[in-house]
C-alpha cells in the first residue's frame, strides 16, 4: 500500500463562504474587470461592483419569493454568464444550488427534482421550461434565467444579513453524479469543499496561470459539472476575467475573439482540436508537413521533460514553430499558453504534442464526490501521462487492490438522502473510495490505470483495462467514440463509431462526396485506417490485451442518443445493450 499526502497551504475560516469574495472585491475594487458577458455586439465587461450589485438583485428577488437558509433551487441552463449569476446569489441567501444538465430527460429532471426537494426552479430556454413543469407540476416558481425577479421590499441590508449567516460547513450545491450506472445519487457538497479545494489549487500547482497580465479563460463545458464549476470559483477567487460560451460548435470563434490566457477541457476537445488540425493539413496537401511537425513537437517536448533539447531540435522546432505552431496558437486567439483537462485520460502522445506547440496542458484528476480535483500536474513539474501529485491538503492512497482513495477537506459530505451509499463509499476514517484503480510513484505523480468496474475479465481469465486501449484509438481522427468489449468472452473486441467531420473531410479527399455511412462501414479504405488505430492502440500491450476485432457502428454515439453523459463518459450498459447484436456479430459472425 502507498500513500501521499501534501500539506495545506490555505486555510478556510469557519465563518468563510463562496459570495465573500464577490462583495469583498467590490468593495476593495468595484472598477474592476471581473467578467466579460458575450452579447451579439461583442464581449462587454463586467466590474467587480457591477457583478456585485446585480448579484444582490437576483437576491432580493429569491427573498421575495420565500426561498429560505438551506433550501435547494435547481438551475438548468446551458453554460452562460447567468449561470454564475444565479449561483452566487443562491448561495448569498443561503439557499442550496441543484444543478440539472440542460439536456436531461424529463425523467432525469423528475428524479433530481423530487430527490432533492428544490423549492424554485430557474430554466434557460422554452424547452427547458417544458421539460421542469412536466417533471414537476406542482413546483410553483420556475424563472426565466434572464428575466429579473420581483424584489418586493426587499432591502440591500437583508441581503447583506442573509449572507452573513452564511457559513463554510453550509451546505452550498447538490450536484447528482452522471449516472452510467443507476440512478444518480446527490452529493452533498459544502462552501468549504469549494473554497478549500479553489484556494489551494490557486495558491498552490495552477498559481503561475493567473500571475501574468489579466488571466482570463472561457467557460464551455457544462456549468452543472463539478469540474466547470471548481473552476468558476477559482476564477472568482483568482480575480481572473470569465467568460462564458453555450454551444460548444462556437468554441472555435470564441476563442479567437475572447482570447483567453488558459482554459478547461476534457479530452474530446483537445483530440477534435487536433484531428482538425490534421485534417485540414491533409486537405491543403501538407500531411507530410503536418505530420513531421507534430514528430517534432513530441520529440521536443520529451526531451524538455527530461531535462533539455539538444540544439538539433531546438532548431527543427523553431522551424515548425513558423510553419505550424504558431498557426494552432493563433486559432486559439494567440494568448493561450496553458490548459487544464480531467475527466479521463489524455494520452500522452497529446499531451507532449500540445506542450510542444506551446499550450501546456495540465491534466488532473477527481470527481463529483472529490469537489472535482484530487490531483493536478503543475507548471514546471508537469509528468505527461500523470495526474500530477495530490493538491495541497489531500492524501492519496493506493488500496492493496490497486483502487485509488482519497482523503482531505475536498471530500464531499455523502450522498443527499443516501446513507447507506455514503458508507459504502467513504470508510470510518475518512477514505473515499474512488472507485478507480491507479498507481503512484516514488515522487507522489498518480496514474490511472483503469476504472474498477470496467475491468474486463476474458474467458481466459486475462484482467483488461478498457480505457487505455479506447484513448488510443479515438486519437485517430477518423474515430469519434471507441468501447472495447470482451467480458467472458475469448477475445477483446471494440465498438468504433465514425467522427461525421472528419469523415466528411475524409469523403471529399478520397472522391467518396456521394457514401453513405453504411457504404463506408465496409469501405476497405476506411476499414484500414481503424485497423491502422487498432495497431497503434495494440503495440504497448501484451497479445491477451490486444484487440483482435471490431466493428463499425452505423451511428456515432452521442448525449442525444443517450450513450454518453454531459461529460462525454460512455455509458456501457446501454451501449451494450442498444448494440448487442454488433457485439454478438464480432464472436460469432453470420456470414
Amino acid at each position: 500500500m502507498r500513500e501521499y499526502s501534501v500539506p495545506v497551504l490555505v486555510d478556510v475560516p469557519a465563518s468563510a463562504s463562496l459570495p465573500d469574495t464577490v462583495f469583498s472585491r467590490a468593495e476593495r475594487e468595484p472598477g474592476t474587470v471581473v467578467m466579460r458577458r458575450k452579447t451579439a455586439g461583442g464581449w462587454p465587461v463586467v466590474t467587480a461592483g457591477e457583478f456585485r450589485d446585480q448579484v444582490v438583485e437576483v437576491a432580493k428577488g429569491l427573498i421575495a419569493a420565500g426561498v429560505g437558509h438551506g433550501d435547494r433551487v435547481a438551475l438548468m441552463s446551458r453554460t452562460r454568464y447567468e449561470w454564475t449569476l444565479v449561483d452566487y446569489a443562491v448561495w448569498t441567501v443561503g439557499a442550496v444550488t441543484v444543478p440539472v444538465y440542460e439536456t436531461s430527460s424529463v425523467d432525469q429532471v423528475r428524479w433530481i427534482l423530487s430527490d432533492s426537494e428544490v423549492k424554485a426552479a430557474f430554466v434557460e430556454l422554452d424547452a427547458h421550461e417544458q421539460t421542469v413543469r412536466e417533471a414537476a407540476p406542482d413546483l410553483k416558481d420556475v424563472w426565466r434565467i434572464d428575466a429579473p425577479l420581483p424584489a418586493g421590499d426587499v432591502t440591500e441590508a437583508a441581503v447583506e444579513e442573509r449572507r452573513k449567516a452564511v457559513t463554510a460547513s453550509d451546505l452550498a450545491t447538490i450536484v447528482y453524479t452522471s449516472g452510467t450506472t443507476g440512478r444518480p445519487k446527490g452529493c452533498r457538497i459544502t462552501h468549504d469543499n469549494l473554497l478549500f479545494t479553489a484556494l489551494n489549487v490557486l495558491r498552490g500547482p495552477l498559481e503561475p496561470l493567473f500571475m501574468g497580465k489579466a488571466p482570463a479563460a472561457l467557460l464551455f463545458l457544462p456549468l452543472a459539472h463539478i469540474f466547470a464549476r471548481m473552476i468558476q470559483v477559482v476564477l472568482v477567487e483568482a480575480g481572473a476575467i470569465m467568460a462564458h460560451t453555450p454551444n460548444m460548435k462556437n468554441v472555435a470563434p470564441d476563442l479567437q475573439d475572447f482570447k483567453p490566457t488558459f482554459l478547461l477541457g476534457v479530452p474530446r476537445v483537445f483530440e477534435k482540436v487536433y484531428n482538425a488540425a490534421e485534417q485540414k493539413a491533409i486537405a491543403g496537401g501538407k500531411a507530410r508537413i503536418f505530420a513531421r511537425a507534430v514528430e517534432v513537437a513530441v520529440a521536443w517536448s520529451k526531451a524538455e521533460s527530461a531535462g533539455g533539447a539538444p540544439l538539433g531540435l531546438r532548431l527543427r522546432h523553431a522551424v515548425f514553430d513558423r510553419l505550424v505552431y504558431a498557426k494552432l496558437r493563433q486559432a486559439t486567439g494567440g494568448r493561450l499558453s496553458a490548459a487544464v483537462s480531467g475527466g479521463s485520460a489524455l494520452g500522452e502522445r497529446l499531451g507532449h504534442f500540445f506542450k510542444g506547440v506551446g499550450i501546456e496542458v495540465f491534466e488532473g484528476y477527481g470527481l463529483t464526490e472529490t469537489s472535482a480535483p484530487c490531483s493536478v500536474n503543475m507548471p514546471g513539474a508537469n509528468k505527461i501521462g500523470t495526474v500530477g501529485k495530490p493538491l495541497p491538503g489531500v492524501s492519496i492512497r493506493i488500496a492493496e487492490d490497486g483502487e485509488i482513495l482519497a482523503k482531505g477537506r475536498n471530500i464531499f459530505h455523502g450522498y443527499w438522502k443516501n446513507d447507506a451509499a455514503t458508507a459504502e463509499a467513504v470508510d470510518p476514517e475518512g477514505w473515499y473510495r474512488t472507485g478507480d484503480v491507479g498507481e503512484l510513484d516514488s515522487d507522489g505523480y498518480l496514474r490511472i490505470t483503469g476504472r474498477k468496474k470496467e475491468i474486463l475479465v476474458t474467458a481466459a481469465g486475462k484482467n483488461v483495462a478498457p480505457g487505455p486501449l479506447e484513448d488510443a484509438l479515438r486519437a485517430h481522427p477518423l474515430i469519434s467514440q471507441a468501447m472495447v468489449v470482451g467480458e467472458n468472452r475469448p477475445f477483446v473486441g471494440a465498438l468504433v463509431t465514425l467522427d461525421p467531420e472528419a469523415l466528411d473531410q475524409w469523403k471529399a479527399a478520397n472522391g467518396r462526396a456521394g457514401a453513405t455511412l453504411d457504404e463506408l462501414r465496409a469501405d476497405p479504405a476506411i476499414l484500414a485506417e481503424v485497423q491502422a488505430a487498432v495497431d497503434r492502440a495494440n503495440a504497448p500491450v501484451s497479445h491477451a490485451e490486444q484487440i483482435k476485432k471490431f466493428a463499425i457502428l452505423g451511428v456515432d454515439l452521442s448525449e442525444e442518443t443517450g450513450h454518453l453523459t454531459p461529460t462525454l463518459k460512455i455509458k456501457r450498459n446501454l451501449v451494450m445493450r442498444d448494440f448487442a447484436d454488433d457485439v454478438e456479430e464480432l464472436y460469432h459472425p453470420t456470414a
